[in-house]
């Protein structure tokens, strides 16, 4: 079994593709008073800070975003049109406010705990679904706007994510547009960076963008 490490904060400090790709069969662990679950993460998208018109950081720092502009290797927790949590983990040097959005994972430890707070929140059909859309990643997380600017590089926090020790070239990653992103921000010829662990039953449904959908 390939060992895994708690990276440190430099390795959150790359580019955001590159960050994007080497979380793509990442652990991450949240611990509550409830138990811990721990998911696999299969799906990704890179958000590049002000340079990208499908960013939230697109148009400057403002209250809601500014954990993207700080320090790397935190999550950014936002609600997303009032109605549910989406989790990102933020990359590059400070200042720079880019992120990738945790799209959609397997949940491989905390299994009945994560089905309960699904089932809380609403029909839960299958444990394929239970992280399958990043809603429900936070559901079966228990993650919300009060975890936003959590640590991830912390082996003793609340969120602690563990990657392989060493690289691997063993996993097939396919890339495509980002999901729901509206005007240019959502091309997939100028910003195919949706990556995905190819053939993953929980990588989630690709929708393209509707009406008035707002930027992450």
């Amino acid at each position: 079994m390939t060992a895994l490490v708690v990276p440190d904060r430099a390795w959150f400090t790359r580019d955001v593709h590159v960050v994007a790709y080497d979380l793509l069969g990442a652990l991450l662990t949240r611990r509550t008073s409830q138990g811990a679950v721990t998911l696999r993460i299969t799906e990704v998208e890179a958000y590049a800070g002000p340079a990208d018109p499908g960013s939230h950081a697109f148009r400057g720092e403002t209250a809601r975003n500014r954990t993207m502009f700080g320090e790397p290797g935190r999550v950014y927790v936002y609600r997303h049109l009032g109605l549910h949590h989406c989790m990102n983990v933020v990359c590059s040097p400070p200042g720079e406010a880019s992120a990738v959005l945790l799209r959609a994972g397997e949940v491989v430890e905390g299994v009945d705990l994560a089905r309960a707070r699904r089932a809380a929140a609403g029909v839960t059909r299958a444990d394929v679904d239970l992280a399958r859309g990043p809603a429900r990643l936070t559901v079966a997380l228990a993650v919300d706007r009060d975890d936003d600017g959590t640590d991830v590089t912390d082996p003793e926090g609340a969120l602690v994510l563990r990657v392989p020790a060493e690289a691997r070239d063993d996993r097939r990653v396919a890339t495509g547009p980002r999901v729901g992103v509206s005007g240019d921000g959502g091309r997939a010829d100028l910003f195919p960076w949706r990556a995905w662990l190819d053939g993953d039953p929980t990588v989630s449904a690709y929708r393209a963008a509707g009406p008035r959908r707002r930027r992450r």
